[in-house]
């Protein structure tokens, strides 16, 4: 196993790089993560990672593409198979909360980059994602509403803050608990209230 991953095409050894800092992440705070710590988890030199990455930001730039590719197609598929747009954000709800409990280095890097002072590609990139994650919501609500099932009154902007924000608070208490399996118990729960304060009067 080992003898094959040092073989691997360069694409392969981004993509075994970002898991690798991935997992990390999971186990330790994400600003503490050396270089060469990530390439002893990937049992290889230092100097073998920087082939592929020229800098400890270039690394977590593709953790970031990664993370926005992969949450952004996860939401947009579950939204899809809906057969509703209320149906829709509850399926993306449940799907963010699934994409964060089977890796959940994932939140704890995006709040280490969103904290940084200095502008990085990296945090640019969980920019960009939250105002396109905002920005899906915002169409979404506004379906709804189009279709009677959503408050006529629902300001999108505020709806879609406290989508995100619900999602948020539930992955920071079970990372302060240290059991990721709270975030799917409580998910449900916590989107019937969501659904009750937006949803059309009956």
């Amino acid at each position: 196993m080992d003898i094959q991953r040092k073989h691997l095409p360069a694409e392969e050894r981004r993509a075994v790089t970002v898991e690798a800092v991935i997992k990390l992440a999971a186990e330790q705070n994400p600003s503490e993560i050396t270089t060469a710590a990530i390439a002893s988890s990937m049992k290889l030199t230092q100097g073998a990672l920087f082939r592929h990455f020229p800098s400890k930001d270039a690394i977590w730039q593709a953790v970031m593409e990664w993370v926005a590719d992969h949450l952004l197609a996860r939401i947009e598929r579950a939204a899809r198979n809906a057969a509703s747009p209320l149906a829709a954000l509850e399926a993306m709800f449940m799907a963010h909360i699934a994409f964060v409990a089977e890796h959940p280095g994932v939140p704890r890097m995006m709040f280490g980059e969103l904290q940084r002072a200095e502008g990085t590609a990296a945090k640019q990139m969980v920019q960009t994602l939250i105002r396109r994650y905002g920005e899906r919501l915002r169409t979404l609500i506004e379906d709804g509403k189009a279709a009677g099932e959503l408050d006529p009154q629902l300001d999108p902007a505020a709806a879609a803050t406290l989508f995100i924000g619900s999602i948020q608070g539930l992955v920071m208490q079970a990372l302060l608990a240290g059991d990721t399996r709270r975030m799917r118990k409580q998910a449900a729960g916590a989107f019937a209230i969501y659904r009750r304060g937006i949803a059309r009067a009956a």
